[in-house]
């Protein structure tokens, strides 16, 4: 019976393949994640918090969301998960509008001003809160 590699052999073999493929999604561009760290911007950099508001509308409880860009460079094209943005009230398009059934668009992608100058609120009015994780940011550093 032939003995394999030896387990840090097989460990070191899986290190290499690992680094191997960042370094090809690098070469084709990455992801935004890799691109906004690239610029200075981290992905923990587009901050979402949400509270209720406090209101109701048809019966569902109301929430104030708002996003900040807490990079020192300005961040635009911010794409949030938001799986169609449900919401029993409108919800204004100037700060977020669903491109997709998944993906919305914060402020029609324009830029938002780094380091908290940049905010976008809006309101939504839906049975349970909504997550909204980042999709995708281009940093201008």
């Amino acid at each position: 019976m032939a003995a394999g590699p030896p387990p840090h052999a097989k460990v070191h073999l899986l290190f290499i393949l690992f680094l191997a493929s960042g370094a090809a999604a690098a070469a084709a561009g990455g992801s935004s994640s890799a691109a906004a760290a690239a610029g200075g911007c981290r992905r923990g950099d587009v901050v979402v918090r949400q509270r209720l508001t406090g209101r109701t509308v048809e019966g569902k409880p109301e929430y104030a969301v708002e996003v900040r860009n807490a990079c020192r460079c300005a961040q635009s094209r911010v794409v949030l998960r938001c799986y169609g943005l449900s919401s029993v009230e409108a919800v204004d398009p100037r700060a977020i509008r669903a491109v997709d059934d998944e993906r919305c668009l914060l402020r029609g992608g324009r830029a938002l001003a780094p380091r908290g100058g940049g905010v976008v609120r809006f309101t939504y009015a839906w049975m349970t809160p909504q997550d909204f994780p980042l999709v995708s940011a281009h940093p201008h550093c």
